[in-house]
């Protein structure tokens, strides 16, 4: 499944395409609701879209500039359509899946039959016509029609529309392999299935609904840290209604008639507001199911996920996941006499027809060691006994002989049944292989023990290294195997788990799971028999194998759809990133809220409050600047972020002190560092005679003809202004637009001397309706060359050529004239950006 979907989802134009659509779509009110945080910013953009109109309309005065309120409004909905792409793009990777998954779901023709007797006599029905307990023939080159299990027969099945992976697989019944699931194709063969679910109840319905987010719901840490951030917002709504009263009371006593204006409380508010993790809190939990689905394991429940980062505890099978599963013959050790190659010849002869792993190689061994090769069951007319779970032995008869070889305490109970002897010698044997973490096999012929067969457990390369860092992440490991305890402890040590549970029984497992749970741990499992659904269903995290049969997969909470027990390891990894991105990012969050309070409320209230000036660490020109400098990065620090929020934050198997001594230097540092750096950058004025100028900013350098410095003024078309111009101060010094126009037209003289132009430009005098437009008029930037020529040592032609690099046509083509953006012109200027 996952393997066709692995692709960067940034790098999808179709998923892109996608996410931007449905970027809009998520404004409906109903769906922004469901985000508290983002829904205090989605209804601050309507009410300054409205003061925005208002001010346009001058139906009231609002307290700020038609410009001003209006990119903040604009900026606003950029806020919100930034969180709705990051939730959006999350959820695209799921709906590719879901897309691909839909595609292999389809309605085939079902052969059903009355009973496994009467297979050859079958009605043709829909797929969807089939209810649970019906039975079915599946015969090669048909669709499997639904999800079941093999109640007769065998078949090569080909499941690469579930699994991804192109090789057949065995499905047969019995066992622990008899699941199948609808959608997958027999390839061979024949198999009597029996439905095991009704329509809309499948495994492929569940993965759909799953990897498309219809069933998702918040888990508990999401609640927990939702309920914290809307704590957050309240704090902040009530510290920007008490700073809308103290600016209304300092506005009074200072004999100001603006205090702080509604739009810029609001924008205030928002910037103040934990937007950043608010923004990218839901696309975090998306994405981190869709990690665990492209490592193509199915979580049940974002629960499970989040469960999985907090275990502190795994049991693991030994086989598959700490050895290769395949014991191999090591040794044939002789007791009592028995020559080497008479031992070889009875173990060769007892596995000729023994078709697992161990007995192959026990044949094999015998021919590499002593020659034994050439020989069939016919060809001594043998009969090969077959093991069993009650037997647990094997072996051959012929003519009057009987071999046997198997676990030693159930040969010792055959030779001894017959009146044999089985000696201390093969006893002491036993008990040294068992010590070595080997498997002992006792042969015995007619009733005599002849010797041992040790079979060696492998030990999975590098699983003691990752043993390692998971105990360094405060993660017990426990063996769980059907070993005798001696067995058992030798692996243990040498694989390097912290404990084991030997001679495990499905009682014992859900004893041991529980044991831990009532000490405080959580647990995960991996299981994929009958016998383990009471363990899975008990675990916190529960790992069903897909191969696995149906009662499993139904007490698991994630299915691993290529059915590899070491998995799980992969699983707790993902879980523990999802935890470390959603702390990380909230650090970073919480840490920015701090650095904008201290970064904005200084430039904020500084005209009102004049002391507050020696705080404006970052020189912000006005409140207006500063504040759109604020929330242009809480916008753009979004975006920024959603690479972070869909990759998660690179995780590393350290101890938990390590981890967030490290999350505290790196998110909560540079959530403090970053504000100042990038509102700095953006609201920079250049004033140095090796910069363009750009639009006026504010009226704080222009000196009045009183000798004083001018007051603030908003920003706004028809500005520098005053509320200055009492009729006592007009006529003794003038109108203060005249005083501020004037002085501002002897600062661009004197800075530009040899200017071509003998009228300044406007838009060198006046400021943007917004207070922070990066453009100007040719004009303006032709006006600057002389002055950017002598300062640079660059030529006219080469400046020229900046200027028209830096160009940009008219709005749409139409509307306006063509602008110069300052900044890329002086970022020419400087060697940093190409022209």
């Amino acid at each position: 499944m996952s393997r066709n979907t692995t692709g960067s989802a940034l790098a999808d134009r179709t998923m892109v395409a996608r996410a931007v659509r449905d970027s809009f779509v998520k404004l409906n009110p109903k769906t922004q609701i469901k985000n508290p945080v983002m829904f205090l910013v989605w209804v601050s953009s309507v009410a300054t879209t409205a003061l925005a109109v208002v001010s346009f309309t001058d139906l009231f005065d609002t307290g700020a500039g038609a410009g001003y309120t209006a990119a903040i409004a604009c900026i606003l909905w950029f806020t919100v359509l930034f969180a709705n792409f990051a939730e959006s793009i999350a959820e695209g990777r799921g709906k590719a899946q879901a897309d691909a998954l839909r595609a292999a779901k389809k309605d085939v023709e079902a052969h059903r039959i009355a009973s496994v007797e009467d297979r050859d006599r079958f009605t043709v029905v829909a797929g969807s016509e089939l209810r649970r307990g019906d039975l079915v023939i599946v015969r090669a080159g048909e669709q499997i029609p639904g999800d079941g299990d093999v109640i007769e027969g065998a078949a090569s099945v080909d499941e690469s529309a579930i699994t991804g992976e192109s090789a057949p697989v065995v499905r047969e019944a019995g066992g622990d392999r008899s699941a199948v699931t609808g959608g997958t194709t027999v390839l061979s063969d024949w198999i009597v299935v029996k439905i095991s679910n009704d329509p809309g109840e499948s495994f492929l319905d569940k993965m759909i609904s799953m990897v498309e987010g219809a069933s998702r719901k918040k888990t508990p840490n999401e609640i927990a840290l939702e309920i914290f951030l809307i704590a957050l917002t309240v704090i902040f709504i009530l510290v920007t209604a008490s700073l809308a009263s103290y600016s209304h009371l300092s506005a009074a006593l200072n004999g100001i008639d603006d205090p702080t204006s509604v739009t810029t409380l609001i924008a205030l508010l928002v910037c103040l507001a934990p937007t950043t993790i608010g923004a990218l809190l839901s696309a975090i939990g998306i994405a981190g199911m869709s990690r665990l689905n492209q490592a193509n394991v199915l979580a049940m429940s974002g629960r499970a996920i989040e469960a999985a980062g907090d275990v502190d505890i795994l049991m693991l099978d030994k086989t598959g996941t700490i050895t290769l599963g395949n014991r191999q013959a090591s040794a044939f050790i002789p007791v009592d006499g028995t020559a080497d190659d008479e031992l070889a010849d009875a173990a060769q002869l007892s596995s000729l027809a023994d078709e697992t792993p161990e007995g192959r190689s026990i044949v094999v061994l015998a021919k590499e060691q002593f020659g034994l090769r050439g020989r069939t069951l016919e060809d001594k007319h043998m009969t090969f006994i077959p093991f069993t779970a009650t037997t647990r032995m094997s072996g051959v008869d012929f003519g009057d002989d009987e071999i046997r070889k198997g676990a030693a305490d159930a040969v010792r109970a055959w030779v001894e049944a017959a009146g044999g002897t089985y000696s201390d010698a093969c006893a002491q044997v036993v008990d040294e292989i068992a010590k070595k973490g080997g498997t002992p096999l006792v042969v015995a012929k007619n009733h005599k023990v002849m010797g041992v067969i040790y079979l060696k457990d492998i030990i999975k390369q590098g699983v003691k290294e990752k043993f390692a860092d998971l105990r360094r992440m405060g993660i017990k490991t426990i063996m769980v195997t059907g070993d005798n305890p001696l067995t058992a402890a030798a692996i243990a040590a040498e694989a390097g788990v912290d404990d084991f549970l030997a001679e495990a029984t499905p009682e014992g497992k859900l004893a041991k799971i529980r044991a831990f749970q009532a000490e405080g741990h959580l647990v995960a499992m991996t299981g994929d028999g009958t016998n383990d659904a009471p363990a899975l269903a008990q675990a916190d995290v529960a790992v069903a194998m897909n191969t696995g049969t149906q009662a499993a997969k139904e007490a698991g909470n994630m299915v691993d759809l290529d059915s590899s027990p070491t998995k799980l390891i992969e699983v707790v990894r993902i879980g523990k990133q999802l935890l470390m991105t959603r702390g990380s990012l909230t650090t970073f969050s919480v840490a920015n809220d701090l650095a904008k309070y201290f970064a904005i409320i200084p430039a904020l209230f500084a005209p009102i409050y004049p002391g507050l000036a020696a705080l404006n660490i970052l020189s912000l020109a006005t409140p207006q600047s500063a504040v759109l400098s604020a929330i242009i990065y809480n916008a753009l620090v979004i975006i920024a972020l959603i690479p972070a929020a869909l990759k998660g934050v690179r995780y590393r198997e350290v101890s938990s002190g390590e981890l967030l001594a490290h999350n505290l230097l790196v998110w909560g540092l540079g959530g403090l560092v970053a504000p100042f750096v990038f509102i700095k950058l953006i609201g920079q004025r250049f004033e140095d005679e090796r910069h363009m100028w750009g639009r006026i900013q504010d009226l704080s350098i222009v000196e009045g003809a009183d000798g004083e410095l001018a007051v603030y003024a908003a920003p706004s078309n028809k500005t520098p202004a005053s509320d200055y111009d009492d009729e006592a101060t007009v006529a003794v010094y003038g109108a203060s637009y005249e005083r501020t126009v004037a002085r501002r037209v002897e600062m661009i003289r004197a800075a530009n001397p040899d200017a071509d132009l003998d009228a300044i430009p406007v838009d060198l005098v006046t400021g943007s309706g917004s207070g922070l437009d990066p453009h100007i008029s040719r004009a303006a930037a032709a006006y600057q060359v002389p002055r950017l020529v002598q300062a640079t040592g660059k030529s006219a032609e080469e400046v020229h050529r900046i200027i028209d690099a830096a160009t940009t046509g008219k709005f749409l083509g139409v509307f306006g004239e063509d602008v110069v953006n300052v900044l890329e012109v002086n970022l020419m200027l400087d060697g940093i950006m190409d022209y």
